[in-house]
């Protein structure tokens, strides 16, 4: 009863299979199970003295179930799926295999892993993310208004109009009563969504003010109140990252080609990452070239060189990288260290 054990867990949406091997690689229980965090406590109680670690595969339902081990003094690792790459001669694979294949690969200290959110932050991450399916879905309404209104007169309604018009002025922009009736539900949709979206920016606000790295943040060029959030709450613990290149490749602002001999012989996963930060480090480039002097500059040499595209993503991971410096040394941004050559230049 001394000896340590692994345990790992296949998890599924309706089901998950737990496997438990030794420290000599035998294979001692496995049993499929309903995702009820009773029923996995059950079965792992008996263990619980000798588990020096369980693996817990990274699907989309993981919140349940890590976060209740861990309340109960469990030591859980999220185990990172993409990462993982099971012999591809195998002839017979099951959950079974895949629960103990999880095991093993804790036992040999190679399984890959991946952060562990903070469950008391993550629904309010999760919240800003609603966030901004809400603002997808605005987004879709004020085309889809402005676009019949040119269909309709043969003219083109402003952004700004649109904004400030009443509901009982977009019930008169047509005379068919159809057409009305389009108008007046989507302003009173992109009315409430309006709504709907402010209340969500204030809760977050809230809480992510309260985190030392978001002031920090809103120093940077082209970072605001929106992007500082999304970039405070998707991060997470800034010491987790390295060094600031490893934060720009997780904010998939880095290249992904694969090369050998000189020669670009294809793309590596240009989807490993968090999609959140690099639309917010790519919307805080085109902001930066836009308002900031120095930033300008940049962009534009770069740009002359390569393309608006390439300029725009490499000044964006210029950026991800000075956010990593100023989070984890907690110091305000300072342009003469991200472009030292303009810095030079200006003093001469």
């Amino acid at each position: 009863m001394t000896e340590q054990v692994m345990a790992g867990i296949d998890l599924h949406s309706n089901n998950l299979v737990i496997g438990i091997v030794n420290q000599d690689g035998q294979r001692l229980k496995h049993q499929k199970l309903d995702c009820d965090l009773k029923q996995v406590a059950a079965f792992l109680a008996p263990f619980k003295p000798q588990l020096q670690s369980i693996a817990v595969e990274s699907t989309y339902n993981w919140y349940w179930l890590v976060d209740g081990l861990r309340a109960l003094s469990y030591p859980v690792v999220l185990a990172n799926p993409a990462q993982i790459d099971q012999y591809s001669g195998i002839k017979h694979a099951d959950d079974k295999n895949d629960a103990f294949f999880l095991a093993e690969l804790q036992r040999l200290n190679i399984l890959p892993t991946g952060h562990i959110y903070d469950p008391q932050l993550r629904p309010v991450r999760d919240l800003l993310r609603r966030r901004m399916s809400l603002v997808h879905q605005r987004t879709a309404l004020m085309l889809s208004f402005k676009s019949l209104y040119a269909r309709t007169t043969g003219q083109t309604m402003s952004l700004s109009r649109l904004k400030d018009m009443e509901i009982a002025e977009a019930k008169t922009l047509y005379e068919h009563p159809a057409n009305c009736l389009i108008a007046k539900i989507q302003k009173e949709h992109i009315e409430k969504l309006d709504q709907r979206i402010e209340t969500i920016e204030k809760a977050v606000l809230q809480c992510a003010g309260e985190l030392p790295c978001y002031e920090k943040l809103n120093t940077l060029p082209g970072i605001g109140r929106i992007l500082g959030m999304t970039i405070t709450m998707e991060t997470g613990p800034i010491n987790r990252f390295k060094t600031a290149g490893d934060f720009a490749s997780y904010g998939r602002t880095v290249d992904s080609r694969r090369m050998s001999n000189g020669k670009k012989k294809g793309d590596n996963n240009q989807k490993c990452g968090n999609k959140y930060l690099a639309w917010a480090f790519v919307e805080a480039a085109n902001f930066a070239k836009r308002y900031d002097e120095h930033c300008r500059k940049w962009f534009d040499r770069k740009a002359a060189k390569t393309s608006t595209v390439i300029a725009t993503k490499a000044l964006a991971c210029k950026l991800a990288k000075a956010a990593w410096h100023v989070m984890s040394q907690s110091t305000d941004y300072d342009s003469k260290r991200m472009f030292p050559e303009l810095a030079m230049k200006n003093e001469k």
